[in-house]
């Protein structure tokens, strides 16, 4: 059994992962680090998991006895735990925050997008979670990245879940403001461009388009639905052989021949993404779950990368499509 801990136990991501790993056949959970919820019930707090865990948050750290470490915390908090505590170097690392996500010579995590990067996560000890609008944003247009046919500037809409906002109430997440409603936010400025164009950078070093990207707010608590156009000359037949050849042996990601909505996705670790053509536009529709195929999901995809297992075990999880 791999023995895992949990450092920041309250959140919507860290209820998403509790879930998958209590339900994985070939993981033990060790503890749950929440300093202002020790020695609670984890069902105090996220309650979908009554009759699933006796477990109780802690505030201890016994990193000696576990084999990985998922970061469930805020941006900063875990560069500054790693600055100030002694993982042992057997511990794989698992971090969904953004502290790492930029490639530096500062650090050796590992961009952990496994539609561009499995091999190196199979290999590596220390991941980078990718961001949700990321990964949406990301799988969409990595196929063409691949074949140098990012030429032209890429224009992004994506509308996002009210969870991608955290569990802390705020201005924009409550639900008399947030229902029946949509506003953007950070447009050209979101911080998840600096992790798109490092993957696209990646893959065709002569990118240097400009991403235009809108994010919104959406009406709904999870999912996201992305929207890319760009200038595009190549037959959509073509197009969709480049994609199916690029994602072919990946288990979550899947070319689809009817315009999908966001259902099909909610509750999954899925990526769904439909091509069309518009005389030399090409429009990419992407879509994901942003707590699972945009972080929890994501994260437990690359611990079965890590530790030798099947991609897929734990990830099973049937669509909310009706």
């Amino acid at each position: 059994m791999i023995k895992v801990g949990i450092i920041g136990g309250a959140g919507y991501t860290a209820g998403e992962l509790i879930r998958l790993l209590l339900n994985h056949p070939d993981v033990e959970i060790a503890f749950i680090n929440s300093t202002s919820n020790a020695g609670n019930r984890i069902t105090d707090v996220h309650e979908g998991l009554y009759g699933e865990t006796d477990l109780r948050f802690t505030s201890e750290l016994p990193l000696d006895e576990i084999d990985c470490l998922f970061f469930c915390t805020a941006h900063g908090d875990t560069r500054k735990f790693m600055e100030s505590h002694t993982v042992p170097a057997h511990v794989k690392i698992i971090d969904l925050s953004m502290d790492y996500r930029i490639k530096s010579e500062e650090h050796d995590f590992v961009y952990g997008l496994p539609e561009l990067n499995r091999r190196a996560i199979c290999e590596a000890n220390h991941i980078a979670n990718p961001g949700c609008f990321a990964t949406c944003i990301q799988l969409g247009v990595l196929p063409l990245a691949k074949h140098l046919m990012l030429n032209s500037d890429l224009h992004v809409n994506a509308i996002t879940g009210s969870t991608g906002a955290g569990v802390k109430p705020s201005a924009t997440s409550h639900f008399s403001w947030r229902n029946d409603n949509i506003s953007i936010y950070k447009p050209f400025t979101h911080q998840h461009l600096a992790e798109i164009n490092q993957s696209l950078v990646q893959l065709q070093n002569s990118f240097k388009s400009q991403i235009n990207f809108i994010p919104v707010r959406g009406n709904f608590s999870r999912g996201i639905f992305a929207t890319t156009y760009l200038d595009c000359k190549i037959e959509l037949s073509e197009i969709r052989r480049i994609y199916e050849e690029y994602y072919n042996d990946h288990s979550f990601t899947f070319i689809v021949d009817k315009n999908p909505d966001l259902k099909q996705v909610v509750n999954t670790n899925k990526c769904l993404i439909y091509l069309q053509k518009y005389e030399d536009k090409l429009l990419i529709v992407s879509m994901i779950d942003n707590l699972l195929k945009g972080a929890s999901g994501q994260a437990l995809h690359n611990m079965n990368l890590m530790f030798g297992l099947e991609e897929t075990v734990g990830l099973h999880l049937k669509p909310s499509a009706f």
